[in-house]
């Protein structure tokens, strides 16, 4: 959850993918029996509307902003307590996913036009057709949810980063504790990707960030809509919507993304 300092790294669209990145989305999982909720609330804290449903089982749903373009979407799912993942929207899909097979990822599923990705160790991704999203959505009420975290057992950390910073080809940067990693985009993309080294083995998973220019502030406002606090940190809130998932408030600057200027 924290911000980063930088160090450096590698820039560009498409990593050694082949399939440039040019937009990202953060998807919402969330289990059907909350999904109404979960959906409620994230709409609330984003300032956005609900497209019509899709899918086979109309458990997929995009939230349109008023301004810019959608960099959220949610998915109702059959199993576990939801969580995260990100679907990277691209020029070319097979050049991308076969981009990543190499990098040592994992095809679980081909559709249509789009296809699921399973990382080295084990977080899920997809990657699709972009539409010509371009335009970032404003911050909405200080806040901005601009970051997927994913959380990585100690074990297969450092293979996370390399794979991550390979297939994305953003800037990367070693973050403000060491047991973070971030990559950066380009300008203009809505989204950055945090990687967290967790304490000990887990499977790997994900949740949201939303930046905050004033966590208290933002906190009292989530908490009115549903949310429930679980812990504090320096620099960063856990928090839990009404649906039961986890995500962080954390202190940085939701215009720029980075940690405030002190």
């Amino acid at each position: 959850m924290g911000g980063v300092t930088g160090l450096g790294g590698v820039t560009g669209l498409g990593g050694v993918t082949g399939g440039a990145i040019r937009w990202a989305y953060a998807f919402i999982d969330r289990p059907g029996s909350g999904f109404e909720k979960a959906c409620a609330f994230w709409t609330a804290v984003t300032a956005t509307e609900l497209s019509a449903p899709r899918g086979e089982r109309d458990e997929f749903v995009t939230l349109l902003p008023e301004r810019g373009d959608a960099c959220v979407k949610a998915q109702a799912v059959d199993a576990g307590d939801g969580g995260a993942h990100l679907d990277f929207s691209v020029e070319d899909v097979p050049a991308f996913v076969d981009g990543a097979v190499g990098l040592g990822a994992e095809v679980v599923a081909s559709h249509t036009g789009w296809a699921v990705l399973r990382s080295p160790a084990g977080q899920r991704f997809c990657a699709v057709p972009w539409h010509g999203e371009s335009v970032r959505p404003p911050v909405v009420d200080g806040s901005r949810l601009d970051q997927v975290c994913l959380d990585v057992a100690p074990d297969v950390f450092d293979t996370e980063v390399t794979f991550w910073a390979a297939l994305t080809g953003w800037e990367s940067y070693v973050g403000s504790l060491p047991e973070f990693h971030v990559l950066r985009p380009p300008a203009g993309l809505p989204l950055r990707i945090l990687m967290q080294r967790l304490d000990a083995p887990a499977p790997a998973a994900a949740h949201l960030d939303l930046a905050c220019a004033d966590r208290r502030a933002t906190r009292a406002h989530h908490e009115h809509l549903g949310a429930t606090f679980v812990a504090d940190h320096p620099h960063w809130t856990v928090m839990r919507d009404p649906a039961g998932g986890t995500y962080c408030l954390t202190a940085r600057d939701p215009e720029s993304g980075g940690l405030p200027v002190t």
